[in-house]
């Protein structure tokens, strides 16, 4: 009996349990022994780990260092891409707040009776709130709302400082005094204006703000109804944004750090 018979019979019991034989096997024939040398060599031909069952994964720390190299590389550019695309979107935005006439130039006096000039808070960002020392509920709670936001940018010294200012809608009982123990109730750096009505009504309608008196009751009180906004304004005297009552003072924060950063990105790449 030939050497490659004993060694083929070595491996039968390996053999005899490929899932293909269904039938008793009947070695004395030649078919069975060609098919059986046939499956023989097609066995010992496979590599060693899938002999033992294991399945090959084509794994390799080459393939999966160029895999990640490739990856990062892309992710990289997405960013690119998207930074260049906010670039543009906030180039337009600029352009787009350009053409809208809000803000402008106003003259007004403040808590110490100095007249105030809006050149002199050029290099600054403004967050303006027009209003009454007299309203019951609104202000209040606008300026609740600002005394918030001014707290937050405070506590984020990363960023620039923002002036807050509040412009009072009725000169006529809102003096510098007034105006002054009113703002104080509030924040430390709130600082009130007020003026003649030809500064009151020039100030308002270059940030298109309005404002009327209602009908005086006994005693001589009356409630003046106005446009309930906080507007931002750049260091360049730029109208920037406008937040109304439903936004919170977390969400109007966030904004004007976002408006800052978008700002500081377009100075650098020489666009304002």
């Amino acid at each position: 009996m030939s050497k490659l018979f004993f060694s083929n019979v070595r491996y039968y019991n390996n053999f005899r349990k490929l899932p293909h034989l269904t039938v008793p096997i009947n070695y004395h024939s030649n078919n069975v022994r060609n098919a059986f040398n046939s499956a023989f060599r097609n066995y010992a031909s496979k590599p060693k780990d899938m002999q033992k069952g294991e399945k090959s994964t084509g794994f390799s720390w080459k393939n999966l260092g160029i895999t990640a190299v490739v990856g990062a590389c892309l992710y990289g550019y997405m960013r690119y891409l998207k930074k260049e695309k906010d670039m543009v979107l906030a180039k337009e935005r600029q352009k787009m707040l350009g053409k809208v006439a809000i803000g402008g130039k106003f003259e007004l006096i403040d808590v110490n009776g100095k007249q105030r000039s809006s050149e002199e808070f050029l290099g600054q960002w403004l967050l303006i709130y027009f209003g009454f020392t007299h309203c019951p509920d609104v202000c209040p709670d606008e300026l609740e709302k600002m005394s918030a936001v001014i707290t937050e940018m405070d506590n984020s010294p990363e960023f620039p400082k923002i002036q807050p200012l509040f412009i009072t809608v009725d000169p006529y009982r809102d003096t510098a005094e007034v105006i002054k123990k009113y703002c104080a109730e509030f924040h430390p750096r709130l600082l009130g204006l007020t003026g003649s009505e030809e500064q009151i009504s020039k100030a308002c309608k270059a940030y298109r703000v309005y404002f009327s008196a209602g009908p005086k009751d006994n005693d001589s009180d009356y409630i003046v109804d106005h446009t309930i906004i906080m507007y931002v304004v750049n260091p360049d005297g730029q109208f920037v944004d406008y937040y109304g009552q439903n936004r919170s003072a977390q969400e109007i924060a966030f904004s004007i750090k976002y408006n800052m950063e978008k700002h500081e990105q377009l100075k650098k790449t020489g666009w304002i």
